[in-house]
């Protein structure tokens, strides 16, 4: 019994040892990125490294003719500025001008709106320095809007109108010009050839 209450009172005094454990050893100051020597470079400084560039890709753009008519309007204008200006231009490549309307009117007047618009671009790239014969003009009318002509009540969609007057111009670089015009684009530009 003795032997009982001497390892109680043993274990009761282990427990009521109040004392704190050791502190964390203090942290040792890192040096400063100002301090830290500057690693050797790993390239010889008389050998230059050629990076290579980011590989250019075939440029899609539009000119808007948001408001209807036949005239540029300043929006296509800076359109038409900033595709004379790109460097897929300047790489001479295939350059397919793609005339689109809105659903007012009939179909086959439709057609002979986007080509106009088309040929506008056409004309005024030519003017700028393009050469004609990179240039194809296709006439798509209403067939491929990029927004709703109307709303879900039936009311005309003037803004979705207004984006779908335009002309897609898509320009190739010159080692992917055998493909720019797939053989349905060049049946469809022979088409709307004969609407005018």
């Amino acid at each position: 019994m003795r032997l009982l209450f001497a390892m109680t009172a043993v274990l009761a005094l282990a427990g009521c040892d109040r004392r704190e454990p050791p502190a964390p050893p203090e942290p040792t100051p890192e040096p400063t990125p100002e301090a830290s020597p500057t690693p050797a470079s790993i390239i010889r400084p008389e050998i230059e490294v050629e990076r290579p560039e980011p590989k250019l890709e075939p440029l899609e753009a539009s000119v808007t003719f948001a408001e209807a008519g036949g005239e540029f309007s300043a929006a296509a204008l800076e359109d038409l500025e900033t595709i004379l200006e790109s460097p897929q231009m300047a790489e001479g490549g295939a350059v397919v001008l793609r005339g689109h309307t809105d659903s007012t009117g009939d179909d086959e007047a439709n057609l002979r709106v986007s080509r106009q618009r088309a040929e506008m671009v056409r004309d005024w790239l030519v003017e700028h320095g393009v050469a004609e014969e990179r240039i194809t003009v296709i006439a798509i009318g209403e067939q491929r809007p990029i927004a709703p002509n109307a709303k879900l009540d039936g009311t005309p969609d003037e803004a979705g109108r207004a984006a779908n007057r335009r002309v897609d111009v898509a320009i190739a670089l010159p080692a992917d010009m055998a493909g720019e015009m797939d053989e349905g684009e060049a049946a469809q530009s022979h088409a709307t050839s004969q609407v005018d």
